[in-house]
């Protein structure tokens, strides 16, 4: 049997804050300490630490962590052979993938990438952004950029940056060319980690109770009483996951509807239930839905 000690990568910087949130939405209790880079959790057989994501899959293919939570991007940009255990859709500020796109001056004359031939790209992802151009036959330059990227699009002739809504770009001048690689966090683990019975559990456990706590940030529980004349109706207007759950009442007449619906949807729905002949309608947040 191994160790019964799992070493767990937090990524530190804009997405430590979203994701000990995460954690302790899945039912983990993850606090910061005062030695920075070892948070503290409230399970004995987890150890974490925080890296950063650039960082995170060299670690983890290395066999210095067992299992981290990094972008898709990193892991293309480090190229390390590691498991992707599952894909984490959240990120600092949008549950949207992030694009790292291509960029130039508004006032460039540049529309397509094959207008940079011969030019200078600054950016961070080296690697991602020179396979890039290197499959469309498109001879630039890359360099690595030390931060502050939106700053050289006027120094370089374009520029390779992350973005998740386009704002800072935009407040920089700056126009989009084209995406060059879109990323989500993802879950991902070392191979021989990967191998070991109590490893491997202990890593698709804490999978499934992030995916779950994903999963809860955008539903909620909804509850009413329906007449059974009523229910047909009802019905037609749930747009549920699976079939709502039905219990009959002491009431003959009526019955208990319970589902879970986008959130989204809930401030159009409960209206029209109750029009419907919904009552005693209760809509609650959710923690975790696990499919």
């Amino acid at each position: 049997m191994g160790e019964r000690l799992l070493r767990l990568g937090i990524p530190a910087g804009s997405l430590q804050k979203a994701t000990f949130e995460l954690f302790n939405r899945a039912g983990f209790r993850l606090t910061e300490s005062s030695r920075n880079y070892w948070p503290v959790i409230d399970d004995p057989e987890i150890k974490p630490i925080c890296l950063r994501a650039q960082e995170m899959a060299r670690y983890v293919y290395e066999g210095v962590l067992d299992a981290g939570i990094t972008g898709y991007d990193w892991i293309m940009e480090n190229g390390c052979d590691v498991v992707e255990v599952c894909e984490l859709a959240y990120s600092k500020s949008t549950r949207n993938p992030a694009r790292w796109v291509l960029a130039v001056p508004e006032d460039s004359k540049v529309s397509r990438p094959e207008d940079l031939a011969g030019g200078l790209i600054a950016t961070e992802l080296v690697n991602v952004t020179k396979r890039y151009f290197a499959e469309r036959s498109i001879d630039v330059r890359v360099e690595f950029s030390w931060g502050a990227t939106e700053v050289k699009g006027y120094l370089v002739d374009g520029i390779v940056e992350l973005t998740e809504t386009g704002a800072s770009l935009r407040a920089n001048n700056l126009r989009i060319v084209d995406t060059v690689i879109t990323s989500t966090t993802r879950l991902i683990a070392n191979r021989n980690a990967w191998q070991d019975p109590y490893k491997r559990e202990k890593i698709e456990n804490i999978g499934i109770l992030l995916t779950a706590a994903i999963e809860g940030l955008t539903k909620v529980g909804l509850k009413m009483n329906v007449r059974k004349a009523d229910l047909e109706m009802v019905l037609r207007l749930l747009p549920a996951e699976k079939s709502p759950t039905i219990s009959n009442l002491v009431d003959p007449a009526y019955v208990a509807v319970e589902v879970i619906v986008d959130e989204k949807v809930e401030r159009a729905l409960v209206p029209a239930l109750k029009r419907a002949g919904a009552s005693g309608i209760i809509t609650y947040p959710l923690n975790k839905v696990i499919h």
